[in-house]
Order: C-alpha cells, then structure tokens, then sequence
C-alpha cells in the first residue's frame, strides 16, 4: 500500500505563494487517483482540488485561479501550486490517494480515498 508524506507548508503573508509536495513510497503512484484536502481549527475537513490517474484535474470553487495540482508520476509526487493566498486558506493540508482502474475519474470525497498523509501547517498571516 502507498505511503504519503506531506511537505512544503509554512507561514506566508497574504497574497504570497506556497508549493506542497506529496512524495508517494511503495505502491504504483501512477495507478492512483489523488487529492488534497484541508482542515482548518473548528472546521470540517473539505476537498481542495484532485487529478485522475490520467491527470485530469478538478478543484473546489474557493481556490480555481488561485491553486494548480499537478503530479509527477516518474518522482512519484503530487503538488499543489497555492498562489494569491487567503488568511482563510489557513489550515493543516493533506494528500490522500485512491487505488482505482478507471483513468478519467475523479474523486472529490474524502471517504472515497484510501490512503491519507499525516498533513503539513499552512497559516497565512493577513
């Protein structure tokens, strides 16, 4: 089964960027869907963005224009591009990765992901 490791969060100012790392070990990375999440103090967890296996890319409202996933099968890593911060983007962000067989699906619950990252801090200071 794949393990994920978070890294890339830290403190920003408003407006600034911030790339995260996702590095997949064991397991094929390129057979997994995967996504980002975040769970900010006193909230529920919500979806950020994902990419199928094939790298089709689908993210939530509140960070299209601002944040771009991507993936790098032969480094077997996943990214997140966060650009034009929001002190409501403050939160602990996690990867998390479906084995699936279908190329084109996206997954954008977080129940329909099998394995998860232990997350990384992303506070924005306004």
């Amino acid at each position: 089964q794949v393990q994920l490791v978070e890294s890339g969060g830290g403190l920003v100012q408003a407006g600034g960027s911030l790339r995260l790392s996702c590095a997949a070990s064991q397991g094929t990375f390129s057979n997994y869907a995967m996504g980002w999440f975040r769970q900010a103090p006193g909230k529920e967890r919500e979806f950020v963005a994902c990419l199928s296996r094939n790298s089709r890319p689908y993210s939530a409202d509140s960070v299209k224009g601002r944040f771009t996933i991507s993936r790098d099968n032969a480094k077997n890593t996943l990214y997140l591009q966060m650009n034009s911060l929001k002190a409501e983007d403050t939160a602990v962000y996690y990867c998390a990765a479906r084995d699936t067989v279908t190329s084109r699906t996206i997954y954008v619950r977080g129940d329909e992901y099998e394995y998860w990252g232990q997350g990384t801090q992303v506070t924005i200071s306004s």
